[in-house]
């Protein structure tokens, strides 16, 4: 087992503090549920790996903000419609104050925004802060005390040693559903085990903005031009660059360029499942190499990019899958595609499906309109006290590659961070919370549901 059933007394690490709520994970579900448990009122302690928040958004270099606008036809004709608020609109407000965040750009047949990672990790800091709660960077879970259907502490690892987290109750934001999967609960990977490539992300500086907008127009995904370049520079031998539709993002910094081109898999293209630290380790190496020669590409072959300096990699690869939980829902593929909005809707997405699996990625837009993740997937059939937010929500393979992105992310958190108040005000069960009373109070917080 994963997990222990003992009784706190009879464990020598001594218990660090206790809590309404622990949320394990800083990024963007993991600020949200932390920041919005505690101005509920909660004590709230919130504990990442990391030295800062961001998860994917800062460690990964993500970079982007995807999922707030809709995806919309003649794109370049349409204004910008927005679709997500409540969390996902005051952080990006937080980050547009800081001088950190673009005005949103065209992304295929949606919107995005691009922010600065660093100012992200400020605003993170300055809200988790301000709400009053605890953080703990720089420790690790390693071990889940279970009783039942219940968690009661999480024990984690820092170079202070071992200790214990009690609390009422458990927001799994880790991504990984690392806490759930240290409890035992029932899991999957993907789409029977395959899940979607990692990524190395990268930026650029140097880039002469009017050599670039002559190239890419204003899309930021790379025209047929780029693309059979890269084709032609791959059939030549020349240099190896897997993928050939890549996408090149502008970033609030002056000639500073954000490169979303790499295609991360083992060797004869196999899949890497980066929960085995074996895979992360060749995807972290073989990333940084990729990203050198997709730089060499963009430097000798494409105009506005010949005095380019690489100037960052993140501090890991980008993840956008590993476990899925089994929740008491599943948001299917039919759902996503067919832009269902459930009763027990608690975020909007009209991000198209974006899959990174296999030699080509997919992209399935859905156009004008949007779906409802349901309320459901976020809570795991097998516990009563601990509920998960962000990528690892209960969904299928293709309908995960939608709903996993950043501000999604971040109204799952809100989500979890409702729920739990409502869960501990009134000693109910996450699975037996009514989603409508959720709905109500993440309107009063100003999402649009």
């Amino acid at each position: 087992m994963a997990w222990k059933e003992l009784a706190l007394s009879a464990v020598d690490s001594p218990v660090l503090d206790e809590a309404d709520v622990v949320v394990c994970g800083g990024g963007p579900a993991g600020v949200a549920a932390a920041v919005m448990s505690a101005r509920d009122g909660l004590k709230t302690i919130l504990v990442e790996k990391n030295g800062f928040c961001g998860g994917a958004a800062t460690a990964g270099l993500s970079g982007t903000i995807c999922g707030l606008y809709l995806t919309q036809d003649e794109i370049a004709k349409k204004t910008p419609k927005q679709v997500v608020f409540g969390f996902a609109e005051e952080f990006r407000q937080r980050l547009e104050g800081k001088q950190g965040v673009t005005e949103p750009q065209i992304y295929g047949n949606t919107h995005v925004l691009t922010f600065d990672p660093l100012r992200w990790r400020e605003v993170a800091d300055d809200l988790l802060e301000e709400a009053g709660v605890t953080c703990l960077y720089h420790c690790l879970i390693t071990e889940v005390m279970r009783e039942d259907q219940r968690i009661k502490a999480i024990k984690l690892e820092s170079s202070a040693g071992s200790t214990f987290l009690k609390a009422k109750a458990f927001i799994d934001a880790t991504g990984d559903a690392a806490v759930l999967a240290k409890a035992g609960c029932e899991h999957s990977y993907g789409d029977k085990g395959n899940i979607q490539n990692p990524t190395m992300m990268f930026r650029l500086s140097n880039v002469e903005a009017e050599g670039f907008y002559k190239v890419f127009g204003e899309d930021t995904i790379s025209p047929p031009e780029v693309t059979e370049k890269i084709r032609e520079v791959n059939a030549s031998g020349e240099r190896h660059l897997p993928r050939d539709k890549v996408w090149v993002f502008p970033t609030p910094q002056d000639g500073v360029f954000l490169m979303n081109c790499t295609r991360l898999a083992g060797q004869g293209g196999r899949m890497l499942n980066v929960i085995n630290p074996a895979d992360r380790t060749y995807a972290e190496i073989y990333g940084r190499r990729s990203a050198r020669d997709y730089h060499a590409f963009f430097k000798e072959n494409v105009e506005g990019f010949e005095k380019t300096q690489l100037i960052d990699m993140p501090p890991e690869i980008g993840v956008r899958q590993t476990r899925t939980i089994r929740g008491t829902k599943t948001l299917t593929n039919d759902q996503v595609v067919n832009c269902e909005k459930p009763a027990d809707g608690i975020a909007r997405s009209s991000w198209p499906i974006e899959l990174h699996a296999g030699k080509q990625s997919k992209l399935h837009w859905l156009m004008n309109d949007y779906y409802e993740i349901p309320w459901g997937t976020l809570v795991p059939e097998e516990l009563d006290n601990t509920i998960v937010a962000g990528r690892c929500l209960s969904a299928e393979h293709e309908a995960l590659a939608s709903a996993r992105v950043t501000a999604q992310c971040f109204e799952m958190g809100h989500a979890a961070a409702v729920a739990t108040k409502i869960s501990l005000q009134n000693a109910v069960k996450y699975k037996d919370l009514d989603p409508e009373q959720i709905r109500q109070k993440m309107r009063v917080n100003n999402s649009a549901l």
